[in-house]
Formats: C-alpha cells, sequence, structure tokens
C-alpha cells in the first residue's frame, strides 16, 4: 500500500507532527509505502541539531526513522518562508514542489493529513 502522509504543524507545541510521525513508523514496519510531506510550519520538524529535554521526543530523530525506509520531502516554498536552506535541514529528506505533491497525492491509496 501507498500512503502519502501530510503534516502541517511545527514540531513542538502541538502533537500533531509527533502523531504523525508515530504514524508514519507504524506503517512502515508494516511493509506500507510511506511518503512524507512536510508544509507548513512542519518543515522545521526537518531542521538538524534539534535539542530537547531528556526524556521528550525528539522529531529529529523521529523524522531519520521514517527516511530510512520511507522518503521525507518538504515543500521548498514552505521552507524559504521560514529561512530554511537545504543545508539546514536533515539527511534524507529533500526540498520539493507542490506539483509533486499533487503527483504524490494521485498516486497514493491513502493520504493522511496531520
Amino acid at each position: 500500500m501507498n500512503t502519502l502522509i501530510i503534516l502541517n504543524d511545527p514540531p513542538y507545541g502541538t502533537e500533531r507532527s509527533y502523531n504523525g510521525l508515530r504514524m508514519a513508523k507504524a506503517l512502515g514496519k508494516a511493509d506500507a509505502k510511506v511518503t512524507l510531506f512536510l508544509m507548513a510550519d512542519a518543515v522545521t520538524c526537518a531542521k538538524s541539531g534539534q535539542k530537547v529535554p531528556q526524556g521528550f521526543y525528539n522529531i529529529e530523530l523521529m523524522l531519520k526513522s521514517v527516511a530510512r525506509s520511507g522518503e521525507v520531502l518538504a515543500c521548498g516554498t514552505c521552507m524559504d518562508a521560514r529561512g530554511l536552506t537545504d543545508d539546514d535541514i536533515v539527511q534524507g529528506t529533500r526540498r520539493s514542489t507542490m506539483p509533486e505533491l499533487a503527483e504524490r497525492t494521485l498516486a497514493a491509496d491513502k493520504v493522511l493529513v496531520f
């Protein structure tokens, strides 16, 4: 099964991105093909070098885990609006576009939005 997960919220402050990443990891373990698309404030989930308090979840590590078994794309326009460059984001994530998101949406069996 080909699943597209779209994240919109920042990495911390709400738990939507956290829960979307949990779902992406669970689907990956179930052998689903997962594409994760970060847009709006969710592009900051891909910021490398995140430091969180001891015992708190780390979105960067979760994102790297998803990237190992699936694909992680970040909206380039959203990155630019937040001052993020390709060098700022974690390895395994790549800049993408709305036309690519449209293509991935049409190709997906399921689309989940967080």
